[in-house]
């Protein structure tokens, strides 16, 4: 069959990589991919947000299956049309993605539902939000509602800070649209787990959970970023909180979507802390995670692409879906300066063996082959192994075979999870 993949980023490289390894896939693309990617896909220099585009290729390439990974397409309703185009996808249609798109959207169905969650006001008004930041407790958690690259939360420890923060989103609309209404949340305390799941709607099955790092540098020291490094499975997830998940979090969500018109089906991302109070849903993702996928998509031993399409055909519930009992750790090498101002088109030199673990994201590639970097998170080292520790030494002997001019990696990727695995 012929699949293209939507997106260009890391995350899109481990899904190519893959459904590469699909003997129904005969032909992939992504759209627009990057210079990475091509090593396991055509790719098509068509932007994410190009919906019309990509219907017509689809259309004109006779395109048997699409996946749609990355969010904005989704909350586009790239899914929407393609399915009317008569091109089957792996995505949530734009109702559903909702879910991410809007977090007022997904507070009010967590209240609704009784699923659990931090405690929050919803504000679309910038004087009503100062008002409340006069008296609430501290330290408040500041969201702005909509897509905001995984950097639209800040957690102020003084009214001071949360004002400023509202005032960013609200007023100086750094986030553009996205921060026309903010969420005021409540501080949790607790390990944080990152679970994707796949799910035809009815049907939920749950991926190996994993531990992202969004901090910048080392000790969780320095600006949020899209996420330095992720490991799998979380030591802090035991079997008996996936069972309390399932009960009270991952079904009542799917139950719920279906209830409010919303049916979701695709990949469904749970942001989850444990808290003394158990567990309590941070965020959902209407799709894989980033930088998650790359630690959890190589421990999956079933067909991705099998699995896909049976999310997309209703039978997710006669599928068996397995996963190794290995571990993974994925460490991102990133463009000096990142997540603020960076230069890119530096060279990037690799092993064999480095380039076989890479999951490349900002990268770009010159006819005569040559990589150069041109995103902020360059490419991701993943590595397996049979324990976590080994995973971790494996993934930055790795690391240490990669190049290029301002590289820098965070250093402590999976000490936190090593340390939970001690307790």
């Amino acid at each position: 069959m012929k699949v293209m993949v939507i997106g260009g980023g890391g995350r899109e490289a481990a899904i190519c990589k893959k459904l590469r390894q699909s003997p129904r896939v005969t032909e992939l693309f992504a759209l627009p991919g990057n210079g990475g990617i091509a090593d396991y896909a055509t790719c098509v220099p068509i932007g994410v947000k190009e919906i019309e585009k990509q219907v017509a290729f689809a259309l004109n390439e006779k395109i048997d299956y699409a996946v749609v990974a990355p969010d904005d397409p989704l909350a586009l309703g790239a899914v929407d049309r393609l399915t009317e185009a008569g091109i089957p996808c792996f995505g949530p249609d734009q109702k559903a993605a909702q879910i991410e798109a809007s977090k007022a959207f997904s507070k009010r169905l967590m209240q609704k539902y009784k699923i659990p969650t931090a405690k929050c006001e919803i504000f679309d008004d910038f004087q009503k939000a100062l008002s409340y930041l006069e008296t609430c407790p501290l330290p408040v958690v500041v969201k702005a509602s909509g897509l905001a690259l995984g950097k639209g939360v800040v957690i102020a420890s003084t009214r001071a800070e949360a004002q400023n923060a509202v005032r960013a989103m609200m007023e100086e609309k750094v986030f553009g649209e996205s921060g026309n209404c903010v969420v005021l949340e409540e501080f949790l305390t607790g390990p944080e787990v990152s679970v994707l799941c796949f799910t035809d709607g009815k049907t939920i099955v749950p991926m190996v959970s994993s531990m992202d790092h969004k901090r910048a540098h080392d000790g969780d020291t320095g600006p949020n970023t899209g996420g330095m490094g992720t490991i799998a499975p979380n030591p802090f997830y035991t079997d008996k909180i996936a069972k309390t998940c399932m009960d009270t979090i991952f079904l009542p969500t799917i139950r719920a979507m279906a209830s409010e018109g919303r049916p979701f089906q695709g990949c469904l991302y749970f942001g989850l802390m444990l808290t003394p109070d158990g567990p309590k849903v941070i965020e959902y993702n209407c799709r894989f995670g980033d930088p998650e996928t790359q630690v959890v998509l190589p421990l999956l031993q079933s067909d991705l692409f099998e699995v896909m399409l049976a999310c997309t055909e209703g039978r997710l519930g006669q599928m068996r879906v397995e996963f190794s009992r290995s571990c993974a750790c994925c460490v991102i090498a990133a463009s000096g300066g990142y997540p603020a101002r960076y230069e890119k088109h530096k060279a990037i030199t690799l092993s064999e063996n480095a380039r076989a673990h890479a999951d490349f994201a900002g990268v770009e590639r010159t006819p005569d082959g040559t990589l150069y970097t041109s995103g902020g998170r360059v490419l991701g080292i993943t590595a397996t192994a049979p324990t976590l520790q080994e995973a971790i030494g494996q993934a930055y002997a790795l690391c240490r075979e990669v190049q290029f001019e301002g590289l820098f990696y965070r250093r402590d990727i999976g000490a936190r999870a090593l340390a939970g695995l001690e307790e």
